[in-house]
């Protein structure tokens, strides 16, 4: 007998390279207890975006079983990410006249429903739409407007809008395999809720999310994204030069650059040798640890270089150097952040998802920061989550028996 979905969310990370999904109950005190999870090898997926309707759908039904088998699960909906490019981040500026009356939690109200009105944008899809700080007659920098007098009200709003077409496809997909859709999340945006410390999103941070096949950049301050870029290269793309380089199948490079692989040299890496097996068939060979970590060297050096253009672009800099956070994927590679901190003058530090009771070993690493924090973000949403883009988790009927009654129709 499945368990019902009363206090279960469910997050759901769709990438290029794995699928996966965590279910959590939501306890009387608020604490998140993972009771399921699930994950699969990515299909269908590349650079983020559906390449492949049929191949996504089915990997995300059976990632989404897996993680609802053990316990007898029914899942009705999931919170799920946005990683594909075409991400954007803005500001919009909304006003209303108060004609020098006291402001009150109406006119507050009523300008966040004008500021609703002012987010269209032609071609995309708006995500997340954040209040920050008000002004009251064009003083900037208030926080809390309520009892203060004014002629006019204003708040500038973070906008963080996708492209219309990977939006909807990955909407498709979710809902084909009979799955409600709470929200769809900017990646960037959950990931710092698992990984970055308050003060660290309040103070000013740099986030650099190392995909597989997409890394990245966005700033937060003030407790929230300000600004991103994102760039078509990612962790897999190493994989790739190992394979070109040596001749070895794309696994056995994966393998080699998980194991033995480092963003940083040593004299003894000439004399440390590795096993391959070159072509199809086998034929074997050994490389010094010295040469792949040069092939892993030069993809890197471009990818640093990209990811230190990209914060200057956005203005991450100035007399004091702030941190940069690394997470994703390609975090997992040996020195990658001793090496990033030469290159950028930044200090950087990899970011680890925060600690869920019950979370599973294997999804404790970088990789999952996606994934946690789509978990936290869901179980938060109506509790005092100012982002007025994302609706209130609602429930949903159906789930298990939903998904179990189109297969059998073939739908």
């Amino acid at each position: 007998m499945a368990v019902s979905s009363d206090n279960l969310i469910a997050a759901l990370d769709i990438g290029s390279s794995k699928v996966a999904t965590l279910i959590a109950r939501v306890g009387e005190d608020g604490q998140l207890e993972v009771v399921g999870s699930g994950q699969h090898q990515g299909r269908g997926i590349k650079r983020g975006a559906i390449v492949d309707m049929d191949a996504a759908e089915t990997v995300v039904r059976e990632t989404m079983d897996q993680a609802e088998r053990k316990n007898a699960l029914a899942i009705d909906e999931v919170w799920a990410g946005f990683a594909a490019g075409g991400l954007t981040s803005d500001v919009a500026t909304v006003e209303v006249e108060l004609g020098g009356q006291q402001v009150e939690e109406g006119d507050i109200a009523a300008l966040l429903d004008a500021g609703r009105g002012s987010l269209d944008r032609e071609g995309q899809v708006v995500l997340h739409a954040q209040p920050a700080l008000y002004t009251l007659d064009g003083v900037e920098g208030v926080k809390n407007p309520r009892g203060l007098h004014a002629e006019r009200l204003g708040v500038d709003i973070h906008v963080i809008a996708a492209d219309m077409a990977p939006f909807k496809n990955l909407d498709y997909v979710i809902r084909s395999a009979h799955l409600g859709v709470g929200a769809i999340i900017a990646a960037p945006l959950a990931s710092a809720r698992a990984c970055l410390t308050k003060d660290e999103r309040d103070l000013g941070v740099a986030l650099v999310e190392l995909g597989a096949d997409m890394t990245s950049v966005s700033l937060h301050v003030g407790g929230m994204l300000v600004a991103m870029r994102t760039l078509p290269v990612g962790a897999r793309d190493i994989s790739e030069d190992i394979a070109m380089a040596f001749g070895v199948s794309r696994r056995d490079a994966e393998r080699m650059k998980c194991r033995y692989g480092s963003a940083n040299l040593s004299p003894s890496d000439n004399h440390e040798m590795i096993d391959a097996q070159i072509g199809e068939d086998g034929e074997p060979a050994r490389i010094s640890q010295a040469q792949l970590i040069t092939v892993i060297r030069q993809r890197l050096e471009e990818l640093a270089g990209e990811i230190d253009n990209a914060l200057k672009s956005l203005g991450f800099g100035g007399p004091v150097k702030r941190q940069v956070v690394l997470t994703g994927g390609g975090a997992e590679l040996k020195n990658i952040d001793d090496y990033l901190q030469g290159v950028l003058g930044h200090r950087v530090r990899i970011g680890r998802p925060k600690r869920v009771r019950g979370l599973p070993e294997a999804q404790r690493g970088p990789a999952f920061s996606s994934l946690v924090g789509l978990l936290l973000l869901a179980a938060e949403q109506g509790e005092g989550s100012d982002d007025i883009a994302v609706p209130t988790r609602r429930r949903r009927r159906g789930g298990l028996i939903d998904r179990l009654l189109g297969a059998l129709k073939g739908g």
